[in-house]
Formats: C-alpha cells, sequence, structure tokens
C-alpha cells in the first residue's frame, strides 16, 4: 500500500484531527497544535490556513459559522464533513501502516492514533509490523548475498536493519499492550472536551 501525496500533509490531518473534536475557528486550532506539541506541523501558522483551504475546497471541512470574542476580529468556524470524517481515518491508517524513511509520518499517525476504532489501529499496526519484518528480512538476505566487499561499505545497510528491527520490536510491544489493555483509548467525553485523544 503506497501512501498518497495527500496522506503526507501532515498540517491538514492535524487540522482534520482537531475538528474531529467539534467545530473550532482556525486560531483555537493553532493554540491546540502549539499547546499540544505537534512539533511535525511546520511551518504554524501558515501551513495550517493553507491545509484549511485545500480542505475546504475537497469538501473535507465545512464553514459552520463565526465566532467574535471581545473586541477580537470575527473568526470563522469549520467542521468536519462526513467525507473528512472518513478521509482522516483513511490518512491515519495508511500512516500507521506503511513504513516511511520519514519517521515524522508515523509520529503524527502514533498523534492520532485514537481517532481509530481499537480494531482498526491494531489491524493498521499489524500490517506495520508485518512490512517492517519484511524489510528488515529483505536487507538482511542482500547483505548475505554480497561477497567479497569490506563492512565499511555496507554499515548503512547493517544500520537500515537495526533501525527497521528497532521500530519493529516496539511496534510488537504495542500491539501486546492493546490486547492486554494497557493502552486504553479516551473516552467520547474526555475526547470532546479536549479535541481528538492525543497519544
Amino acid at each position: 500500500m503506497a501512501l498518497r501525496r495527500s496522506d503526507r500533509d501532515l498540517p491538514a490531518l492535524t487540522v482534520l484531527a482537531l475538528l474531529l473534536g467539534g467545530p473550532r475557528h482556525t486560531y483555537e486550532m493553532h493554540r491546540l497544535m502549539v499547546d499540544t506539541h505537534k512539533d511535525f506541523v511546520t511551518g504554524l501558522p501558515r501551513s495550517m490556513y493553507h491545509a484549511v483551504d485545500r480542505l475546504l475546497r475537497d469538501e473535507l471541512i465545512r464553514v459552520v459559522g463565526t465566532d467574535r470574542e471581545g473586541g477580537r476580529p470575527e473568526r470563522t468556524v469549520y467542521a468536519l464533513t462526513d467525507a473528512g470524517r472518513a478521509e482522516l481515518g483513511e490518512r491515519v491508517r495508511r500512516l500507521l501502516a506503511h513504513p516511511e524513511p520519514d519517521a515524522t509520518l508515523f509520529v503524527a499517525a502514533l498523534s492520532f492514533l485514537g481517532c481509530l476504532p481499537v480494531a482498526e489501529a491494531r489491524a493498521a499496526l499489524d500490517a506495520r509490523r508485518s512490512a517492517l519484518a519484511h524489510r528488515a528480512d529483505a536487507t538482511r538476505a542482500g547483505i548475505a548475498e554480497v561477497t567479497g566487499l569490506p563492512r565499511l561499505l555496507l554499515v548503512e545497510a547493517e544500520y537500515e536493519i537495526a533501525r527497521l528491527t528497532a521500530e519493529h520490536d516496539w511496534v510488537v510491544a504495542l500491539l501486546a499492550d492493546l490486547d492486554t489493555g494497557r493502552l486504553t483509548w479516551l473516552t467520547e467525553e474526555l475526547w470532546d472536551l479536549e479535541g481528538p485523544p492525543m497519544t
């Protein structure tokens, strides 16, 4: 399963996830991104405003009104559409399931893990576990086929095996925590209070 270009749009992913907790204006979304240390969203606040424009164009979010506090200017309030809710789930599932060299994508997916039902999150993580094992095995096999080269020319492959193996083992441990109940999902009441579950 290959990632789509839109899957890599982390500002848009974050806007969709924040709107899962209910309608918000862009200032509130920006504040939540900063307050919850969503450091994978770079170029704030401009990247978030551009993401809102793209999501509106694609009808994944909609305008639901305006808000004015005190003497401040009016702020447009946005909400998820049904298509946006479905798109959020798809993006998080793909980012969880498909390992990429850019670890930021996995960090973002983990940040919004709670946007998925437990069974879907588990299935996506299990797909990632399998893909990581396959990639590590393929890299090991590739090294085993090489003869006559000094190790110095293969250390990057050794590093890749170590990286894949470490991530694989971490995902296996996370799956075990899901299976035993050591990792629990937030209730809908907590979700609505602060936005989507931020793991």
